[in-house]
């Protein structure tokens, strides 16, 4: 598991005692497509209310938090991980570490990722939610060539 994987797990446990979540950057966050999709990002994911964040292109959701995003992640290559297509975009979904998933746009750059409580909100609506966010600002390089079912 990524430093930064491990921060953001972290941050979902502890989330909930403070008023800010604390959240390590990105290694490309300062990409200005980044600033293009965190302004405009929703005040609140299925009646979750956005959060402070300590952190450069990143957001969180709901206290405790049940959604983490953070854009100017390292794009994920070719792989054989399930692919989703929701909104126009393509999602690459880590679902080993119920209820929170790890899910990272494929074929855009820079890449975004998310970690959403599986327990609390439906990543299928969050990933609708936000897909406009990403589609009209992050270009695709690529796409899934295969997809899978939405999440539940």
């Amino acid at each position: 598991m990524t430093a930064v994987a491990v921060t953001l797990l972290g941050a979902l446990a502890l989330a909930g005692c403070t008023s800010s979540v604390a959240l390590t950057p990105a290694s490309d966050a300062n990409n200005p497509l980044c600033a293009d999709v965190s302004v405009r990002l929703p005040d609140s994911i299925d009646g979750e209310k956005r959060r402070w964040t300590d952190a450069q292109a990143t957001a969180a959701w709901g206290d405790p938090t049940s959604i983490i995003f953070s854009c100017g992640v390292t794009p994920p290559g070719p792989t054989e991980a399930k692919c989703i297509t929701i909104g126009g975009v393509d999602w690459i979904v880590d679902d080993t570490d119920p209820p929170r998933y790890r899910i990272t746009t494929y074929g855009r750059t820079p890449a975004v990722e998310m970690y959403v409580d599986n327990e609390t909100v439906s990543p299928s609506y969050v990933l609708d939610r936000l897909a406009p966010y990403i589609v009209d600002t992050l270009p695709r390089d690529r796409q899934c060539t295969e997809t899978a079912e939405l999440l539940g």
